[in-house]
This record gives C-alpha cells, sequence and structure tokens, in this order.
C-alpha cells in the first residue's frame, strides 16, 4: 500500500474511532468520510462494509492496548508501581467506555455478546494485560484477585462519556474515579 494510501485508511480509522465514542456506532458513513477528508467512496473503497470499518476500529483499540501493555511491561523492572500507573494512564486516554456503546452493542450483541467484533480480536489485548498484571501481582504492586478483564470493564465504565450538564457541572470527576480506581487496585 502506497504511503499516502496508509495515511488515507489510518485517518479514516482514527476519525471513526472518535466518531463512534462520541455519537455511536451507527454514525453514517458519510460523516466518518467528511471528517477523515475524503469522500464516500475511498472510504468504501478501503472498508466495503460498515462491520469491515467497526473491526479496523476495534483492531486499533486493541493494538493500542497492546502498545500500553508492552510500555508497561518495559518498565516493570525499574518502577513497576509507575508502570502500572502508566498502564492505567493511558487506558483511560482510549475512549473505551465510550466505545463500548458504539462498538460492542452492535445488532445482535444482545443476544449473544460474544459475537460482537469487540469479543472477536479483544484477546490478545486481555492476554498482555494479563502478563502484566501477573508481573504487577508477583512484584506485590496490585492486589491477586484483579484480571485484565476486571480493568477493561472498569476502565469502560470510568470513562463512559456523560451528558453535557453533567461534564460542565462536574468535570473532574472522571479523573477522580480514575485515582481513585488506581488507590483501589494496589496491595498498600
Amino acid at each position: 500500500m502506497r504511503a499516502d494510501a496508509a495515511r488515507r485508511r489510518e485517518a479514516i480509522v482514527a476519525h471513526a474511532r472518535h466518531l463512534f465514542a462520541e455519537r455511536g456506532g451507527d454514525v453514517a458513513l458519510e460523516t466518518v468520510a467528511a471528517a477523515s477528508g475524503v469522500g464516500i467512496a475511498t472510504l468504501y473503497r478501503n472498508f466495503p462494509s460498515r462491520d469491515e470499518l467497526v473491526r479496523a476500529v476495534v483492531q486499533d483499540t486493541v493494538e493500542g492496548i497492546l502498545e500500553a501493555a508492552n510500555e508497561a511491561r518495559a518498565g516493570l523492572e525499574t518502577d513497576a508501581a509507575a508502570s502500572w500507573e502508566r498502564l492505567l494512564s493511558h487506558l483511560m486516554s482510549m475512549e473505551l467506555g465510550a466505545l463500548t456503546d458504539g462498538l460492542a452493542l452492535q445488532p445482535g450483541a444482545v443476544r449473544d455478546l460474544n459475537a460482537t467484533p469487540l469479543a472477536q480480536v479483544q484477546q490478545p489485548a486481555l492476554h498482555a494485560l494479563d502478563e502484566v498484571l501477573s508481573a504487577l501481582k508477583t512484584q506485590g504492586v496490585v492486589r491477586q484477585e484483579l484480571t485484565a478483564l476486571d480493568v477493561i470493564v472498569a476502565v469502560a465504565t470510568i470513562t463512559r462519556p456523560q451528558i453535557s450538564p453533567i461534564r460542565e457541572a462536574a468535570p473532574e470527576v472522571q479523573a477522580q474515579l480514575a485515582h481513585a480506581y488506581l488507590l483501589w487496585t494496589r496491595t498498600s
């Protein structure tokens, strides 16, 4: 793939991810194309269906989680507690809460959550997070009962977007909840 075509594809995925997080998974593909600075034909050339675009966004999310886990793993030897804090911070910045509604709850998901695009490709990310958590547990940094799925669900819950009046009335609540979760996960 040519460099400019690869950049266009990345831009489409990045804008789709943000729009899905902001407006839900049923946002018009024309809106995604416009936000990406491409025509609808270019979007369809890259992603022939909504499902393929959703899968690309989910894969991008998984890759972000894998990147965060790898960064955390690299810092475990020098400062495990700081690595855990950076990992949680990275995850909190990924719009996981907003993506939960936009992507995980695609048509049919109510009947079978394991059939969602997110469930189908999330396993490498969960495995990588479990490896980091295992090392953190060995070093006595986090609670023994903590699992990767617990972390993802907690981050998604904390980062779930609120309506504008609530965000304006309590703009610091999300950061406060993230800090409280960090404190709760630690062993001491």
